[in-house]
C-alpha cells in the first residue's frame, strides 16, 4: 500500500510539474514573440531627416538644429534601434535609442544615450489610439543641478512619413517643453 501511494504521489507531482512547465513555456513564448506592437514600431524603420527646436529653460528663446536618424529593427524584430546625428551648440551630436514593447507589462519602453552625457535615460509609456501617440515618462539626471528630474516624451505618428517628438522636463516644480523634433522620412 505504501509503495502504491508513493508511486501515485510521484506521478501526480510529475504531472503537476509538467503542466507548470508547459504553461511557463507558453508564457515565455508569448513574452518573447514579436507581435502587432513590434510590427507597428517597425513601420518607422528607415532614414529620417530631423528638424529640432530646443529651449534651455522656461521662457528661453528657442534654438534650432537639423540632422538625421536611422531606425532599424534588431534582435529578430523585438526592438528598434535609432541612431541620431546632428550638431548642437556648434558641437557634433550623436545619440542612440532603443524602443520596444513589453508583451507582458503591456507598455512601450525606451532607452537613450548620447555623447553629451554619461547617463542612460529610461522611460515607459502607453499607446493612445485617439492621438496616435505614445506618452513616455521617466527620469534622468539634470547636469545643471546634479539631481534626478522627471521627464515626459510624447511621440506622435502624424502619418507614415511624418513623426513628431516633444520632450518635457521639470524645472523648479514646473514642467516645460525643452525640445521638439519633427522627423520626415527621406
Amino acid at each position: 500500500m505504501k509503495r502504491t501511494l508513493l508511486i501515485l504521489t510521484i506521478t501526480c507531482f510529475t504531472f503537476s510539474v509538467n503542466a507548470q512547465d508547459e504553461a511557463a513555456q507558453k508564457n515565455w513564448m508569448e513574452y518573447a514573440t514579436p507581435g502587432s506592437m513590434q510590427k507597428m514600431i517597425a513601420m518607422s524603420d528607415g532614414q529620417w531627416a530631423t528638424d529640432m527646436t530646443f529651449w534651455m529653460a522656461p521662457g528661453a528663446p528657442p534654438s534650432k538644429g537639423s540632422g538625421s536618424c536611422t531606425n532599424k529593427m534588431i534582435l529578430g524584430g523585438r526592438f528598434q534601434e535609432t541612431k541620431h546625428t546632428s550638431s548642437f551648440a556648434g558641437q557634433p551630436f550623436e545619440g542612440i535609442g532603443t524602443m520596444g514593447y513589453d508583451n507582458l507589462k503591456k507598455v512601450f519602453q525606451s532607452s537613450w544615450v548620447d555623447n553629451m552625457s554619461t547617463g542612460i535615460m529610461y522611460m515607459e509609456g502607453k499607446w493612445d489610439d485617439a492621438t496616435r501617440s505614445v506618452v513616455f515618462t521617466g527620469k534622468c539626471t539634470n547636469p545643471a543641478s546634479g539631481k534626478e528630474m522627471n521627464v515626459r516624451e510624447v511621440y506622435k505618428i502624424i502619418d507614415d512619413n511624418t513623426h513628431l517628438m516633444e520632450m518635457y522636463q521639470m524645472e523648479n516644480g514646473t514642467e516645460y517643453k525643452s525640445m521638439e523634433m519633427k522627423m520626415t522620412r527621406k
